[in-house]
């Protein structure tokens, strides 16, 4: 590959892939919230959990050997699996709207939503909900906004599935940034940050991933010229009694321009999760639900044979950067 200077898409954001939509919604009284990626035109999608306690939603259609491998809309949202209901809120108003599998004339439509939930149950906000916790409709809200959202912009830090989340002992957030590899291929990444890990090195204001931000995207941070050595396994600032399994995750999502087939959106999926190691310290730990879902936009062809196989290695390895700048990012906007 030639040496280039890459930069990010025009907003820096998963919405430079064409077809990417991105709609928020909050609670602020409960402290929670959900963040839908609309992706009707995607042609494949992937998932790869890597996390030792995930909360999902119908991610087996994106295997390979199964049927179907694409998604109309991937939902993120807060509330542990009280917040898997999301995403039957989507898939609700979108079937109403006839986005979907259709075989008669006269069905509903199936949309097919896939999902991921973080733990934000003890975060301070009123979780007294008896029998009607707020994510059917969040999901919908989220929907909605991102339905009517033409600019593709959106807000970042403490919005949607990001308010109410913690990375480490401090707040986690709502993160998203993109990459140009020119030629019409965009690699994009978005992600809610509520790990176990910190996001900080031991000097606890030194972002782990400062190394790959670009521009002012995490303050413009350049780095501390006396920066202690990282010996000590679990930082002092990840996260106190919050250890046991399912209490904690990052979920994220890596959308490409590239046509790519579901197997090849694994393969990136499986790679960005090194932008969670550059970003994060300790990750996937037994605690944290560590998953990520990658999208084929499906508008920019690669060419089969070898030049094949390094161009989706270079799209992985964007992958990677851009979730780390993400995760970077999502907790600087937090804070």
């Amino acid at each position: 590959m030639e040496n280039k200077m890459f930069k990010p898409g025009p907003k820096n954001l998963i919405t430079d892939v064409e077809g990417i939509h991105v709609g928020n919604a909050v609670d602020e009284k409960t402290r929670t919230g959900t963040t839908v990626l609309l992706c009707s035109n995607s042609v494949t999608g992937g998932v790869d959990v890597r996390g030792g306690g995930p909360g999902l939603r119908d991610v087996e259609v994106l295997s390979p050997e199964n049927l179907v491998g694409r998604a109309d809309a991937v939902v993120l949202s807060g509330g542990s699996v009280f917040g898997l209901a999301a995403g039957d809120g989507v898939a609700k108003a979108m079937s109403m709207k006839d986005i979907g599998l259709k075989f008669t004339p006269t069905m509903p439509a199936v949309p097919i939503v896939v999902g991921a939930i973080l733990f934000d149950l003890i975060n301070g906000g009123d979780k007294d909900w008896k029998m009607n916790p707020p994510y059917h409709d969040l999901g919908i809200a989220a929907l909605e906004d991102a339905q009517a959202n033409e600019s593709g912009d959106f807000k970042l830090g403490n919005e949607g599935a990001g308010l109410g989340a913690r990375s480490g002992n401090r707040e986690g957030g709502l993160g998203s940034t993109s990459l140009d590899l020119g030629e019409g291929l965009i690699v994009g990444a978005l992600v809610a940050v509520n790990s176990v890990g910190s996001a900080f090195m031991p000097d606890g204001k030194t972002y782990w991933a400062q190394p790959f931000a670009i521009g002012d995207e995490i303050g413009g941070q350049k780095g501390n010229p006396d920066q202690e050595p990282a010996t000590q396994p679990i930082p002092d600032d990840t996260k106190f009694g919050g250890m046991t399994p399912g209490t904690n995750t990052t979920i994220g999502i890596i959308a490409t321009s590239a046509k790519l087939t579901t197997a090849e959106c694994k393969r990136v999926a499986m790679m960005a999760h090194d932008g969670f190691a550059r970003a994060l310290r300790p990750v996937h730990h037994p605690s944290d639900g560590d998953t990520i879902f990658c999208i084929s936009g499906g508008t920019v062809e690669i060419p089969e044979g070898p030049v094949r196989s390094r161009r989706l290695g270079e799209i992985g390895a964007a992958a990677a950067d851009v979730m780390a700048r993400a995760i970077a990012r999502g907790v600087y906007e937090a804070q």
